[in-house]
């Protein structure tokens, strides 16, 4: 059969394409550290789990309202209003199977062919691929290392055109860690009030911040802003619930009955159960959550520490999620036993092939002369898999 247009520009995941690979280099036997996954390694708190349990019991196994059932908008609603100092109706709140499906959901209804997206780099690798497939134009405007691989003002107005018509935000970010502070959202959402351009804002991180940041919502800086901003969110992060499979967004009501709509004719609602379990674990104790982002401030440092240390590598300290994003430019051009480096693809797969750790190359998310690690893995994980990294730099020429 002849495929479309469409499915022939996909392209798939780099991030599950090597975990995928290192799961099944693992199964062969192979002793490999893997840095690539984007999942939190703790389980789903007890009482979330006991709470799918006894949603079972009590029968909650049939369809649902589309956009999610009513307690689970009402602890939405709630944790807007206490987390962000957003308010929202119910109407405004679509509950979907994933973050990532909130995001498609999102970028179906607001753009159409010909549009432009602003997406600043890195970027998160399922941005790209959404926006291709609704036939828009991703308008990818590079960040630099040095200002924290954040978009200025400068850079927003001298990227739009009469053609944008929407920018993507994530912050905190996948892959490099950067949060957003109030006034650097201030100073973009000035430059977005004088125009006629959508955001989406992936908040997905937002309990995942260290050293004293806070999470600042675009929406929340003003009126204006809010109404022209779909936030996006979830709990597989947070909670480590990435096989429950739920996200959730908040839009203008327009916005929100569209992506309703749209999920209709598409999934229909997200599963019932997990939206149960979604709802304990958006009321409930937030202790577990704060634990485990101790442990990951813990392996941050560490690893940040010992990346800094090594030849030819430079790495910012991330203040959110749970990723580094550390720059190769130092070893452009450099040779492993007669394999050249001429970006972060070629070392990924020297790393790889020849010492058995999992790393995404930055090509993933639009800069090659940068690669990421995951630290949502144990630290000894994090101890022998950097070691092995720190072998391979050490011996190239």
């Amino acid at each position: 059969m002849e495929l479309n247009e469409r499915a022939k520009n996909i392209s798939p995941s780099p991030t599950l394409s090597i975990d995928a690979k290192a799961k099944q280099m693992l199964a062969e036997g192979a002793k490999v550290i893997n840095f690539g996954a984007g999942e939190p390694d703790f389980d789903t708190p007890e009482s979330i789990k006991q709470a799918a349990v006894k949603a079972i019991d009590k029968g909650m196994t049939k369809y649902t309202p589309v956009a999610g059932i009513p307690p689970l908008k009402e602890a939405l609603i709630k944790k807007f209003e206490v987390d962000n100092n957003l308010h929202y109706k119910p109407s405004q709140i679509v509950v979907s199977a994933g973050a990532k499906h909130s995001l498609y959901n999102a970028f179906m209804v607001l753009c159409q062919p010909g549009d432009e997206v602003l997406l600043p780099a890195p970027y998160w690798v399922s941005y790209l691929e959404q926006i291709k497939l609704t036939g828009a134009f991703p308008l990818i405007v590079q960040t630099r290392e040095e200002n924290g691989f954040k978009l200025t003002p400068q850079e927003l107005r001298s990227a739009l055109t009469d053609r944008t018509r929407l920018i993507v935000l994530n912050s905190p970010s996948n892959p490099t860690g950067a949060v957003y502070t109030k006034d650097e959202l201030k100073a973009l959402g000035e430059v977005l009030l004088e125009s006629n351009i959508a955001v989406i804002s992936d908040e997905i991180y937002e309990k995942l911040i260290y050293d004293g940041e806070k999470h600042v919502s675009i929406a929340q800086l003003n009126p204006g802003l809010k109404e022209k901003t779909v936030i996006i969110n979830g709990v597989s992060k947070a909670y480590a619930m990435t096989g429950w499979r739920i996200g959730y967004a908040a839009a203008p009501a327009e916005v929100a009955k569209a992506m309703t709509d749209l999920q209709s004719h598409s999934t229909s609602n997200p599963t019932s159960i997990a939206q149960v379990a979604a709802q304990a674990a958006i009321e409930g104790p937030q202790d577990e959550a704060g634990k485990m982002v101790e442990q990951f401030d813990k392996r941050r440092k560490y690893m940040v520490e010992r990346l800094q240390a090594m030849p030819g590598l430079s790495c910012n300290l991330p203040k959110g999620a749970f990723y580094v994003f550390p720059s190769i430019k130092g070893l452009m051009g450099k040779s492993y036993q007669g394999k050249k480096i001429n970006g972060a693809s070629d070392l990924a797969s020297i790393i790889l092939d020849d010492v058995q750790v999992a790393i995404v190359p930055g090509v993933a998310f639009g800069d090659d002369g940068c690669f990421r690690l995951s630290y949502a893995t144990s630290m000894g994980n994090i101890k022998e898999g950097l070691d092995r990294i720190e072998g391979v730099l050490k011996d190239l020429t």
